[in-house]
Protein backbone atom coordinates (compact mmCIF):
# COMPACT_ATOMS: atom_id res chain seq x y z
CA UNK A 1 0.00 0.00 0.00
CA UNK A 2 1.70 3.19 -0.87
CA UNK A 3 1.62 6.56 1.01
CA UNK A 4 -1.38 8.35 -0.48
CA UNK A 5 -3.43 4.88 0.24
CA UNK A 6 -2.69 4.67 3.69
CA UNK A 7 -3.22 8.60 4.50
CA UNK A 8 -6.54 7.87 2.97
CA UNK A 9 -7.40 4.35 4.32
CA UNK A 10 -6.75 6.51 8.27
CA UNK A 11 -8.84 8.73 7.16
CA UNK A 12 -12.00 6.60 6.39
CA UNK A 13 -11.28 4.88 9.56
CA UNK A 14 -11.03 8.14 11.04
CA UNK A 15 -14.65 8.61 9.83
CA UNK A 16 -16.24 5.64 10.56
CA UNK A 17 -14.84 5.53 14.01
CA UNK A 18 -16.59 9.17 14.67
CA UNK A 19 -20.15 7.61 13.31
CA UNK A 20 -20.00 4.63 15.47
CA UNK A 21 -18.31 5.64 18.78
CA UNK A 22 -21.29 7.00 20.26
CA UNK A 23 -22.98 3.73 20.28
CA UNK A 24 -19.87 2.03 21.73
CA UNK A 25 -19.70 4.70 24.44
CA UNK A 26 -23.30 4.06 25.49
CA UNK A 27 -23.33 0.21 25.04
CA UNK A 28 -19.66 0.36 26.96
CA UNK A 29 -21.82 2.50 30.09
CA UNK A 30 -25.09 0.08 29.49
CA UNK A 31 -22.69 -2.77 30.50
CA UNK A 32 -22.82 -4.75 33.70
CA UNK A 33 -20.95 -1.79 35.61
CA UNK A 34 -17.44 -2.32 34.17
CA UNK A 35 -17.15 -5.54 36.23
CA UNK A 36 -13.85 -6.07 34.40
CA UNK A 37 -12.36 -3.03 35.74
CA UNK A 38 -10.96 -1.90 39.23
CA UNK A 39 -12.65 0.16 41.78
CA UNK A 40 -10.83 2.35 43.96
CA UNK A 41 -10.35 1.53 47.58
CA UNK A 42 -9.25 3.70 50.68
CA UNK A 43 -5.87 3.52 51.46
CA UNK A 44 -4.40 3.76 47.93
CA UNK A 45 -0.33 4.63 48.14
CA UNK A 46 0.24 7.67 45.78
CA UNK A 47 3.64 8.12 43.80
CA UNK A 48 4.17 11.26 42.02
CA UNK A 49 5.23 12.23 39.21
CA UNK A 50 4.80 8.55 38.02
CA UNK A 51 0.66 9.09 39.15
CA UNK A 52 0.42 11.69 36.92
CA UNK A 53 0.23 9.04 34.41
CA UNK A 54 -2.45 7.00 33.04
CA UNK A 55 -4.20 4.20 35.52
CA UNK A 56 -5.84 1.88 32.30
CA UNK A 57 -7.37 -1.04 35.32
CA UNK A 58 -9.98 1.99 35.75
CA UNK A 59 -12.62 2.07 33.01
CA UNK A 60 -12.63 6.01 33.13
CA UNK A 61 -9.58 9.06 33.50
CA UNK A 62 -9.57 12.90 32.97
CA UNK A 63 -6.79 15.21 32.38
CA UNK A 64 -8.50 18.48 33.40
CA UNK A 65 -6.87 21.92 33.17
CA UNK A 66 -8.43 24.88 33.47
CA UNK A 67 -7.05 28.76 33.85
CA UNK A 68 -7.02 32.28 33.84
CA UNK A 69 -5.12 33.98 31.12
CA UNK A 70 -4.19 37.63 30.36
CA UNK A 71 -2.08 39.04 27.16
CA UNK A 72 0.14 41.71 27.57
CA UNK A 73 -2.33 43.94 26.45
CA UNK A 74 -4.46 43.81 29.47
CA UNK A 75 -7.27 41.49 27.24
CA UNK A 76 -8.61 38.26 29.71
CA UNK A 77 -8.77 34.95 28.80
CA UNK A 78 -10.49 31.53 31.10
CA UNK A 79 -9.40 28.27 29.13
CA UNK A 80 -10.20 24.51 29.29
CA UNK A 81 -8.19 21.56 27.95
CA UNK A 82 -9.48 18.19 29.13
CA UNK A 83 -8.50 14.52 28.27
CA UNK A 84 -10.87 11.75 28.56
CA UNK A 85 -9.89 8.26 28.33
CA UNK A 86 -12.79 6.05 28.28
CA UNK A 87 -12.52 2.18 28.11
CA UNK A 88 -14.26 0.00 26.53
CA UNK A 89 -12.69 -3.53 27.84
CA UNK A 90 -9.17 -4.28 29.53
CA UNK A 91 -6.36 -4.60 27.09
CA UNK A 92 -6.13 -8.16 25.43
CA UNK A 93 -1.83 -8.47 25.52
CA UNK A 94 -2.05 -11.26 23.47
CA UNK A 95 -3.89 -9.57 20.68
CA UNK A 96 -1.94 -9.27 17.89
CA UNK A 97 -3.78 -6.48 15.76
CA UNK A 98 -2.61 -3.07 16.16
CA UNK A 99 -6.66 -1.87 15.66
CA UNK A 100 -7.71 -3.77 18.30
CA UNK A 101 -10.78 -1.43 20.40
CA UNK A 102 -10.24 -1.24 23.62
CA UNK A 103 -9.64 2.16 24.85
CA UNK A 104 -11.09 5.53 23.35
CA UNK A 105 -10.17 9.05 24.03
CA UNK A 106 -11.87 12.42 23.71
CA UNK A 107 -10.33 15.68 24.10
CA UNK A 108 -12.22 19.67 24.67
CA UNK A 109 -11.02 22.82 24.38
CA UNK A 110 -12.30 25.85 25.47
CA UNK A 111 -11.85 29.27 25.50
CA UNK A 112 -13.83 32.28 27.13
CA UNK A 113 -12.69 35.54 25.44
CA UNK A 114 -13.91 37.82 28.52
CA UNK A 115 -12.78 41.11 26.65
CA UNK A 116 -14.86 40.33 22.97
CA UNK A 117 -17.09 38.42 25.48
CA UNK A 118 -16.98 35.44 22.66
CA UNK A 119 -16.70 31.60 23.72
CA UNK A 120 -15.06 29.18 21.80
CA UNK A 121 -14.57 25.55 21.52
CA UNK A 122 -13.51 22.56 19.57
CA UNK A 123 -13.01 18.90 20.24
CA UNK A 124 -10.95 15.62 19.54
CA UNK A 125 -12.05 11.82 19.65
CA UNK A 126 -9.58 8.90 18.17
CA UNK A 127 -9.27 5.27 19.10
CA UNK A 128 -6.48 4.35 21.37
CA UNK A 129 -4.28 2.13 18.86
CA UNK A 130 -2.18 3.35 16.02
CA UNK A 131 -0.49 6.14 18.18
CA UNK A 132 -3.89 8.20 16.87
CA UNK A 133 -4.55 8.82 20.93
CA UNK A 134 -3.34 7.25 24.16
CA UNK A 135 -2.17 8.46 27.50
CA UNK A 136 1.56 6.62 29.33
CA UNK A 137 1.48 4.44 32.44
CA UNK A 138 3.85 5.92 34.84
CA UNK A 139 4.45 9.46 33.44
CA UNK A 140 2.26 12.22 32.20
CA UNK A 141 2.00 11.89 28.12
CA UNK A 142 -1.45 12.27 27.25
CA UNK A 143 -2.59 13.25 23.37
CA UNK A 144 -5.50 12.81 21.25
CA UNK A 145 -4.60 13.14 17.43
CA UNK A 146 -1.66 16.43 17.56
CA UNK A 147 -3.01 17.67 20.56
CA UNK A 148 -1.73 16.67 23.85
CA UNK A 149 -0.69 17.15 28.25
CA UNK A 150 3.36 16.24 28.76
CA UNK A 151 5.70 16.54 31.56
CA UNK A 152 8.57 18.25 30.94
CA UNK A 153 10.80 18.09 33.90
CA UNK A 154 8.59 19.89 36.56
CA UNK A 155 5.93 21.65 33.99
CA UNK A 156 2.86 20.10 32.10
CA UNK A 157 3.14 21.23 28.32
CA UNK A 158 -0.62 21.61 27.03
CA UNK A 159 -1.01 21.71 23.02
CA UNK A 160 -3.68 22.11 20.87
CA UNK A 161 -4.79 23.50 17.61
CA UNK A 162 -7.77 23.39 15.69
CA UNK A 163 -9.29 25.92 13.32
CA UNK A 164 -8.40 29.07 14.19
CA UNK A 165 -8.27 28.38 18.29
CA UNK A 166 -5.36 27.22 20.33
CA UNK A 167 -3.34 27.00 23.01
CA UNK A 168 0.75 26.26 23.73
CA UNK A 169 1.25 26.34 27.35
CA UNK A 170 3.77 25.79 30.21
CA UNK A 171 2.19 25.16 33.29
CA UNK A 172 4.62 24.69 36.44
CA UNK A 173 2.71 24.01 39.41
CA UNK A 174 3.47 26.32 42.55
CA UNK A 175 1.98 23.90 45.27
CA UNK A 176 2.48 20.29 45.52
CA UNK A 177 -0.35 17.59 44.71
CA UNK A 178 -3.83 17.77 46.69
CA UNK A 179 -5.77 14.32 47.67
CA UNK A 180 -9.06 14.93 48.10
CA UNK A 181 -11.44 13.06 50.51
CA UNK A 182 -9.78 10.36 52.23
CA UNK A 183 -6.12 10.69 51.02
CA UNK A 184 -7.75 10.50 47.84
CA UNK A 185 -10.35 8.53 47.79
CA UNK A 186 -13.25 10.45 46.68
CA UNK A 187 -16.62 9.35 47.49
CA UNK A 188 -19.53 9.96 44.49
CA UNK A 189 -22.47 8.88 46.87
CA UNK A 190 -23.53 8.11 50.08
CA UNK A 191 -24.31 4.85 49.31
CA UNK A 192 -22.95 2.44 46.25
CA UNK A 193 -19.69 2.08 44.82
CA UNK A 194 -19.36 5.39 43.43
CA UNK A 195 -16.11 6.84 43.62
CA UNK A 196 -12.76 8.03 42.43
CA UNK A 197 -9.16 8.25 43.06
CA UNK A 198 -8.94 12.13 42.79
CA UNK A 199 -6.15 15.00 42.85
CA UNK A 200 -5.07 18.03 41.94
CA UNK A 201 -2.58 21.01 41.55
CA UNK A 202 -4.26 23.83 42.64
CA UNK A 203 -1.96 26.77 41.42
CA UNK A 204 0.42 26.30 38.27
CA UNK A 205 1.93 29.80 37.42
CA UNK A 206 1.24 29.49 33.38
CA UNK A 207 2.75 31.30 30.47
CA UNK A 208 2.59 30.54 26.40
CA UNK A 209 0.64 31.62 23.52
CA UNK A 210 -2.99 31.32 22.73
CA UNK A 211 -4.69 31.52 19.35
CA UNK A 212 -7.91 33.31 18.62
CA UNK A 213 -8.75 33.59 15.21
CA UNK A 214 -6.12 35.18 13.05
CA UNK A 215 -4.69 37.19 16.50
CA UNK A 216 -1.49 35.13 18.16
CA UNK A 217 -1.30 35.83 22.05
CA UNK A 218 1.68 35.94 24.51
CA UNK A 219 -0.14 34.97 27.43
CA UNK A 220 0.79 34.46 31.07
CA UNK A 221 -1.66 33.62 34.19
CA UNK A 222 -2.57 30.68 36.53
CA UNK A 223 -3.80 27.15 36.16
CA UNK A 224 -5.55 24.18 38.02
CA UNK A 225 -5.31 20.19 36.93
CA UNK A 226 -7.60 18.14 38.02
CA UNK A 227 -6.51 13.97 37.79
CA UNK A 228 -9.41 11.79 38.25
CA UNK A 229 -10.10 8.20 37.54
CA UNK A 230 -12.61 5.31 38.59
CA UNK A 231 -15.14 2.95 37.54
CA UNK A 232 -18.27 3.65 38.91
CA UNK A 233 -19.32 7.56 38.06
CA UNK A 234 -22.77 7.82 39.51
CA UNK A 235 -25.47 5.82 41.05
CA UNK A 236 -28.47 5.33 39.32
CA UNK A 237 -30.50 8.16 41.29
CA UNK A 238 -27.89 10.68 40.57
CA UNK A 239 -28.76 13.17 37.92
CA UNK A 240 -25.31 15.28 37.90
CA UNK A 241 -23.06 17.24 39.67
CA UNK A 242 -21.90 20.86 40.57
CA UNK A 243 -18.14 21.43 40.60
CA UNK A 244 -16.23 24.66 41.50
CA UNK A 245 -12.12 24.97 41.46
CA UNK A 246 -11.53 28.62 43.34
CA UNK A 247 -7.62 30.35 42.80
CA UNK A 248 -8.07 33.50 45.62
CA UNK A 249 -5.59 36.42 46.09
CA UNK A 250 -5.41 35.40 49.88
CA UNK A 251 -3.16 32.47 48.19
CA UNK A 252 -5.81 29.54 49.70
CA UNK A 253 -7.54 27.69 47.00
CA UNK A 254 -11.12 25.90 47.68
CA UNK A 255 -12.80 22.57 45.42
CA UNK A 256 -16.32 21.77 45.99
CA UNK A 257 -18.68 19.69 44.65
CA UNK A 258 -22.45 18.75 44.78
CA UNK A 259 -23.72 15.46 43.74
CA UNK A 260 -27.41 16.32 42.72
CA UNK A 261 -30.12 13.43 42.69
CA UNK A 262 -33.06 13.47 40.32
CA UNK A 263 -35.28 14.43 42.94
CA UNK A 264 -33.54 17.99 43.53
CA UNK A 265 -31.89 16.52 46.53
CA UNK A 266 -27.67 16.72 47.48
CA UNK A 267 -25.93 13.58 48.43
CA UNK A 268 -24.81 13.40 51.53
CA UNK A 269 -21.40 12.59 49.94
CA UNK A 270 -20.97 15.81 48.39
CA UNK A 271 -17.75 17.81 49.59
CA UNK A 272 -14.69 19.47 48.91
CA UNK A 273 -11.15 20.94 50.37
CA UNK A 274 -9.93 23.81 51.39
CA UNK A 275 -6.21 24.39 50.71
CA UNK A 276 -3.72 27.00 52.79
CA UNK A 277 -1.42 29.31 51.34
CA UNK A 278 1.39 26.48 52.10
CA UNK A 279 -0.46 23.90 50.38
CA UNK A 280 -1.97 22.25 53.67
CA UNK A 281 -5.19 20.51 52.02
CA UNK A 282 -8.75 20.66 54.78
CA UNK A 283 -11.21 18.35 53.76
CA UNK A 284 -14.49 19.96 54.02
CA UNK A 285 -17.95 17.92 55.17
CA UNK A 286 -21.14 18.92 53.20
CA UNK A 287 -21.97 20.28 56.62
CA UNK A 288 -18.83 22.84 56.74
CA UNK A 289 -20.18 24.72 53.65
CA UNK A 290 -23.17 26.19 52.24
CA UNK A 291 -23.48 27.04 48.29
CA UNK A 292 -27.07 28.21 47.48
CA UNK A 293 -27.81 29.95 43.93
CA UNK A 294 -28.91 33.07 43.09
CA UNK A 295 -29.58 33.33 39.73
CA UNK A 296 -30.28 31.10 36.67
CA UNK A 297 -29.19 31.55 32.94
CA UNK A 298 -31.25 29.39 30.33
CA UNK A 299 -29.53 28.30 27.03
CA UNK A 300 -30.40 29.19 23.96
CA UNK A 301 -28.77 25.94 22.44
CA UNK A 302 -29.69 23.55 24.35
CA UNK A 303 -32.78 25.59 26.58
CA UNK A 304 -31.65 24.00 29.70
CA UNK A 305 -31.62 25.95 32.57
CA UNK A 306 -28.10 26.32 34.86
CA UNK A 307 -27.25 27.95 38.09
CA UNK A 308 -25.80 31.31 36.89
CA UNK A 309 -24.49 32.70 40.24
CA UNK A 310 -23.77 31.68 43.75
CA UNK A 311 -23.63 32.60 47.77
CA UNK A 312 -20.48 30.48 49.50
CA UNK A 313 -20.32 30.24 52.70
CA UNK A 314 -17.16 28.60 55.17
CA UNK A 315 -18.24 29.51 58.32
CA UNK A 316 -15.26 27.88 59.99
CA UNK A 317 -12.73 29.60 57.53
CA UNK A 318 -14.43 33.26 57.37
CA UNK A 319 -15.27 32.84 53.86
CA UNK A 320 -18.74 35.02 52.68
CA UNK A 321 -18.52 34.50 48.96
CA UNK A 322 -20.14 35.32 45.83
CA UNK A 323 -19.76 33.79 42.45
CA UNK A 324 -20.76 35.03 39.05
CA UNK A 325 -19.72 33.81 35.53
CA UNK A 326 -17.62 35.92 33.63
CA UNK A 327 -19.52 34.74 30.21
CA UNK A 328 -23.15 34.11 30.43
CA UNK A 329 -22.88 31.53 27.40
CA UNK A 330 -20.39 29.05 28.58
CA UNK A 331 -21.97 26.04 27.76
CA UNK A 332 -20.00 22.82 25.96
CA UNK A 333 -22.01 20.74 23.34
CA UNK A 334 -19.98 17.91 22.83
CA UNK A 335 -20.58 15.76 19.41
CA UNK A 336 -18.04 12.81 19.56
CA UNK A 337 -19.36 11.21 23.07
CA UNK A 338 -22.75 10.86 22.16
CA UNK A 339 -24.12 14.48 22.20
CA UNK A 340 -22.93 15.23 25.70
CA UNK A 341 -23.87 18.63 27.16
CA UNK A 342 -22.71 20.42 29.88
CA UNK A 343 -22.12 24.51 30.83
CA UNK A 344 -18.07 25.01 32.23
CA UNK A 345 -16.93 28.26 32.23
CA UNK A 346 -14.86 30.84 34.39
CA UNK A 347 -16.22 32.78 37.49
CA UNK A 348 -15.22 35.57 39.18
CA UNK A 349 -15.15 35.29 43.09
CA UNK A 350 -15.47 38.67 45.34
CA UNK A 351 -16.51 38.98 49.23
CA UNK A 352 -14.97 38.67 52.46
CA UNK A 353 -12.50 36.43 54.72
CA UNK A 354 -12.78 37.39 58.15
CA UNK A 355 -14.33 41.03 57.21
CA UNK A 356 -11.10 41.23 54.92
CA UNK A 357 -11.55 41.75 51.18
CA UNK A 358 -10.94 39.19 48.98
CA UNK A 359 -11.69 38.36 45.23
CA UNK A 360 -10.25 35.31 42.42
CA UNK A 361 -10.82 33.62 39.79
CA UNK A 362 -12.23 30.21 39.24
CA UNK A 363 -14.03 27.51 36.91
CA UNK A 364 -17.31 25.68 37.63
CA UNK A 365 -18.52 22.75 35.97
CA UNK A 366 -21.98 21.63 36.00
CA UNK A 367 -23.56 18.88 34.29
CA UNK A 368 -26.69 16.84 33.98
CA UNK A 369 -28.89 19.71 33.62
CA UNK A 370 -29.10 19.32 29.71
CA UNK A 371 -29.81 15.68 30.00
CA UNK A 372 -28.19 12.37 30.43
CA UNK A 373 -24.33 12.59 30.42
CA UNK A 374 -22.97 10.41 27.66
CA UNK A 375 -19.57 8.71 27.31
CA UNK A 376 -17.30 11.20 28.61
CA UNK A 377 -18.43 11.10 32.76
Amino acid sequence: MNKCSQIFARRIDYVIFLLIIPLLIISSLSAAGGSEFARPQPGRTWHFPSDHGAHPKFKTEWWYYTGHLRAKDGEAFGYQLTFFRAGLRQPDLKARSAWALHTVYFAHLALSDITSGTFHFREKANRGALGLAGAKEGRLKVWVNSWSAEMEGKSHHLKAQDGGLGLDLICTPLKPAVLHGDNGFSRKAARGQAASYYYSLPRMETRGRIQVGKRDLEVTGTSWMDHEFFTHTLTAGQAGWDWFALQLDDGREVMLYLLRGKDGSIDPASSGTLIDPQGRARHLKLADFKLTPTSTWKSPHSKAVYPAAWKLKIPAAGYSLTLTPTLADQEIRAGAAGGVTYWEGQVKVEGQRQQKEVHGLGYAELTGYAGKLGGLF
